[in-house]
């Protein structure tokens, strides 16, 4: 989402500011193209010549360049953004771009483009929580900024609480929400991802092969598409997403509490966790010694928790996930019939290069008057174009 994308860094003071070459050296990595302006405090952080050496680019710096203003260089700059980032954004930067005070090149940078501004606000945490501060960010959201952050924890004065600047990795997962299409703005989105693991004893489980790769994407796309997201985890590997409220689980009965719970609320139930279809009946309270050459473990049915969901009079829309080895789009059709679903997500778990696991993924969505294949491609962009198709049904059958 970010290749050849021109983003325009704006530093303001704060010991934050150092974070920025790691930020600006991610960013390249996106591929986009990257300018920054800084304000003199962010001088007193960082140097120029450290933000010159990593983006490649001059710094600037000053609203009165007689160089640069020969050329009006800052509506140039402000023509050459597609999009402009300020991380980090003091409580000072914050009140002059809530009361269009232009008075530094940044914030004249902010009046002067019709970019979208994102801001990525670090302060102490009682800056954050002054009531000046929390009336100019509603004026920030007001007038469409986006607000990325910020985190809480340990801050450089040795408080604790709000006001931290998100991480780098935290803000290029944010940044592709300015570029995409807004659709389920206001939409609440429930989504499962992962595996389930179903206790045998203390220290072993059944489970599955599912990173939960396809779900965490689609939970990303989600929330950059607008959505308020909650993703009800089985173990992954994978890091907590920035975008999202994760609920952590381990079972399938923890998994289906956690839905039913969540599921009233919600516009849309995406069911893309791969839960184990069976438990074992009694599970046992020691670990089991080897004591023999053969084990017989008696197995239960898991509940059925996208079914489950399905059958509510009231129930969200429901989309679930297929995944099948052959007859796929026989097979995924008639769970959908059987589930009363709204769409369904077929995939051929049998290609070793899809699926399970993998970073790739290819699928036939159906839905009851209609179906639409989708090529192999990487997980995060196929998660795009299956949220999309998602929101377009869902206005569909909510018009009807």
């Amino acid at each position: 989402m970010l290749t050849n994308k021109n983003i325009l860094l704006g530093i303001s003071g704060g010991i934050a500011a150092y974070k920025c070459a790691e930020l600006t050296r991610r960013l390249k990595d996106q591929g986009a193209n990257v300018r920054v302006v800084m304000t003199e405090g962010a001088k007193a952080f960082i140097t120029p010549l450290t933000m010159q050496a990593v983006s490649g680019n001059p710094v600037s710096d000053n609203l009165l360049d007689p160089a640069a203003e020969a050329a009006m260089g800052h509506i140039e700059l402000a023509k050459w953004a597609d999009v402009i980032l300020i991380a980090p954004a003091s409580a000072d930067i914050m009140a002059k771009l809530a009361h269009g005070l232009a008075d530094n090149l940044l914030t004249t940078l902010c009046l002067a483009s019709k970019a979208p501004v994102a801001i990525a606000p670090a302060m102490n945490q009682q800056m954050w929580a002054a009531p000046a501060t929390q009336r100019n960010l509603s004026i920030l959201q007001h007038d469409g900024r986006f607000i990325f952050g910020p985190g809480s924890g340990e801050q450089a004065c040795g408080d604790v609480g709000a006001g931290r600047m998100l991480e780098p990795h935290q803000i290029i997962q944010l940044l592709p929400s300015l570029f995409l299409p807004q659709v389920l703005q206001g939409r609440r989105v429930l989504i499962t991802a992962g595996p389930t693991q179903e206790a045998i004893d203390p220290v072993r489980y059944i489970s599955n092969h599912s990173s939960g790769k396809m779900g965490y994407a689609l939970a990303e796309a989600a929330a950059n598409m607008g959505a308020q997201v909650t993703l009800v985890s089985g173990p992954t590997n994978l890091a907590e997403p920035v975008w999202s409220n994760r609920i952590p689980v381990t079972s399938a009965q923890q998994m289906l509490n956690a839905v039913e719970q969540a599921s009233h609320d919600h516009d849309i139930f995406i069911s893309c966790a791969a839960v184990a279809d069976y438990k074992v009946k009694d599970v046992a309270a020691e670990k089991i010694k080897k004591s023999q050459h053969q084990m017989s473990i008696q197995l239960d049915r898991n509940p059925d928790i996208l079914a489950t969901i399905a059958q509510q009079i009231e129930k969200p829309f429901c989309v679930g996930f297929a995944a099948e080895t052959n007859n796929v789009i026989e097979y995924a059709s008639g769970k959908m019939q059987r589930k009363n679903l709204d769409m369904i997500i077929a995939n051929d778990v049998s290609n070793k290069d899809i699926g399970f696991n993998s970073s790739q993924n290819a699928v036939t969505v159906l839905w009851p008057d209609g179906q639409q294949s989708f090529a192999q491609m990487d997980k995060s962009a196929l998660a795009e174009e299956l949220i999309r198709l998602i929101a377009k049904q869902f206005e569909q059958t909510r018009s009807n």
